[in-house]
């Protein structure tokens, strides 16, 4: 039963390798030049966890999204978060109906746009934190509760949601204790030059693209439960918990520079995503087992959001992704758990 187990996996990497290149090259399509982007959204679905995109506007978040969930075959929806949005637009409401034939009037829940598989909160830093708060049950226990009832989410169900840089006067940034239910905050930057021209020259001209769906929703499902079976080194366990541990000040044994510029490390989170992330990753570069390397490539878009850096850092203009560069360059590094 064991050597089946095994031969079962074994194939089922092989699906998920095969549905990656075929994803990429679907949304290469519309995308250019955003493989890192997409590798970590890629990596937040197979996990199951939702992702942060920070970008100032016209960096293609919206047309990522949306071109992801057409290869996928997955229902996509978008909220632009604004100040006036209420939590009932988000989740939906319960309205009154009269039933035709008898005449009676009954409560009816008519769901709102939580209710997809992907979903877009654009600019989700633009609404009063009861609005934000309205996405958490949804994120983190996959229902709604509405007067009383429950009502389950669609599986897979993936937030992924955008924060604008610029023009932050009369935003609600999102408390620390909610960013840290988001796995990844993924930043995306400008093009090099020849990307940018690539892109205005492309969009620019006449275009007929066709998105062939090549990986189902029930396969992401198969991939998740997959993500939790690759096995990792105790080396590489420890260097994760490790790595997240000296982001917090105060600790014995603590860099000097996070006594100087954090007030707060990441949370016990970090080190359990920095893990799962770390597995799918291994997957789709085509390896079933995790290394300290998986690791190092996801510290920033998992640490970076969960490092609160104080007011002496905020004067030397240091960064949270200056600090994990630091961490990365002193936290020890087990040799058993380097990639072979």
């Amino acid at each position: 039963m064991e050597q089946q187990n095994v031969v079962d996996d074994s194939q089922l990497v092989e699906r998920l390798n095969a549905g990656h290149r075929d994803i990429l090259r679907e949304i290469r399509k519309v995308i250019i030049a955003q493989d890192d982007v997409i590798d970590q959204v890629m990596i937040s679905l197979m996990v199951g966890a939702h992702a942060m995109i920070t970008g100032v506007p016209g960096l293609a978040k919206t047309l990522l999204i949306k071109t992801l969930a057409q290869v996928l075959g997955l229902n996509f929806k978008r909220i632009q978060f604004t100040p006036d949005l209420m939590p009932a637009d988000i989740t939906g409401t319960d309205i009154i109906q009269e039933d035709v034939a008898t005449g009676k009037r009954e409560l009816v829940f008519v769901k709102g746009p939580v209710f997809t598989n992907i979903l877009l909160a654009d600019e989700i830093n633009r609404t009063p934190p009861k609005t934000q708060a309205a996405l958490l049950e949804a994120m983190e226990e996959l229902q709604v509760t509405i007067q009383g009832v429950t009502y389950p989410m669609e599986r897979p169900f993936f937030v992924l949601a955008t924060q604008n840089p610029i023009e932050l006067e009369g935003t609600y940034p999102l408390p620390e204790a909610q960013l840290d239910r988001f796995m990844f905050n993924i930043v995306i930057d400008y093009l090099k030059e020849e990307d940018e021209h690539e892109v205005v020259t492309t969009t620019t001209m006449p275009q007929d693209i066709h998105l062939e769906q090549t990986v189902t929703g029930r396969d992401i499902i198969e991939f998740q439960k997959l993500v939790r079976r690759v096995p990792a080194p105790e080396s590489v366990s420890r260097y994760a918990v490790a790595l997240v541990r000296a982001s917090r000040p105060g600790r014995n044994g603590g860099q000097d520079f996070v006594g100087e510029y954090v007030s707060w490390g990441a949370s016990p989170r970090a080190a359990q995503y920095l893990m799962l992330a770390g597995k799918a990753r291994a997957l789709l570069h085509g390896r079933f087992n995790m290394s300290i390397e998986d690791v190092q490539a996801l510290a920033y878009p998992v640490m970076r959001h969960r490092i609160l850096t104080n007011f002496h850092a905020e004067s030397e203009r240091i960064t949270t992704d200056e600090i994990v560069r630091r961490l990365l360059e002193t936290v020890p590094v087990p040799q058993s758990g380097l990639k072979s």
